[in-house]
């Protein structure tokens, strides 16, 4: 298993490493020049150069870091509702659960050419709807807009990952004994000072895992943000980046680059989580 993730995960990373630290580019794969950090950052003739001073790659990591901030914080937010009204007992529970994980099933791309003609300022379905309702006077191109363009993203991948989260937090919930809300019922306490003090504080280990495999999967993004808004410098992520230095100006070295920073990002933050719920877990254990 070990061999068999070495090769698939671990060859690959090791040689986009590897040509980040040199001059490769589609034409010469075969003949390129160890160059050292030059594609991160060089100084010629008193001039910075490379990734870290190109503004068009802090504005994806400004994009990127936006899109997971306000998207996971919306999708935690609502994955706790729909997953507390999951675990109530109704009927027909089983088929709604089984409803509402549609969004999450379907493929990301179908999901983003779907929601990109219903999004569409003269075709779509929303404009369609909004002006029906007299919520606008005109129809508006949300993925061509570089003011509603994030934001028509967060919607999309709101509307798909949302189950995600509630299944995750769902998980959580039916872990917690029921003798301890037995117990709240029996002596009267009211179910909001139930939820904040019993309820949260004991799914925030499975909230703490959702929130952190949706904010290291939302550092990724790309075919959300690609098939939505394509190539516009204005919305792109990291990964969208790192996609035109490779394939659009066929720069491998400088794209690799990008890539090995996005991974490196990712790490850290890993890392930071890793630490942090040790840190936690030995506090707790000490109390």
């Amino acid at each position: 298993m070990l061999l068999v993730l070495a090769l698939v995960a671990g060859w690959p990373l090791a040689r986009t490493i590897w040509f980040s630290f040199t001059d490769a580019s589609l034409n010469n794969l075969s003949d390129y020049e160890f160059i050292g950090f030059d594609n991160y950052l060089a100084d010629y003739d008193g001039e910075w150069f490379g990734l870290l001073t190109d503004p068009a790659w802090w504005r994806a990591v400004w994009n990127t870091v936006w899109f997971t901030l306000v998207s996971v914080s919306i999708e935690t937010v609502l994955g706790l509702v729909v997953a507390l009204i999951l675990h109530q007992a109704f009927p027909g529970r089983g088929l709604v659960r089984a409803i509402v994980l549609i969004p999450w099933a379907i493929p990301t791309v179908v999901s983003a050419r779907m929601w990109n003609w219903m999004l569409h300022d003269q075709f779509g379905v929303v404009n369609d709807l909004l002006l029906r309702l007299g919520l606008i006077a005109a129809p508006i191109a949300w993925t061509a807009n570089s003011d509603t363009a994030l934001w028509a993203v967060v919607m999309v991948d709101v509307w798909k990952t949302t189950p995600f989260m509630a299944l995750l937090i769902l998980a959580g919930l039916q872990m917690l004994p029921g003798d301890i809300y037995e117990a709240a019922r029996v002596d009267g306490i009211n179910p909001i000072r139930v939820f904040f003090r019993v309820t949260l504080p004991l799914i925030r280990p499975a909230l703490l895992v959702a929130v952190i495999f949706r904010a290291l999967d939302a550092l990724r993004v790309f075919d959300l943000v690609y098939v939505l808004t394509s190539n516009s410098a204005e919305t792109a992520s990291m990964s969208v980046y790192a996609r035109q230095q490779l394939v659009d100006f066929q720069e491998v070295g400088l794209g690799s680059a990008a890539s090995t920073l996005i991974f490196l990002i990712i790490a850290l933050l890993t890392v930071v989580y890793l630490i942090s719920s040790r840190v936690s877990l030995d506090a707790e254990a000490a109390r």
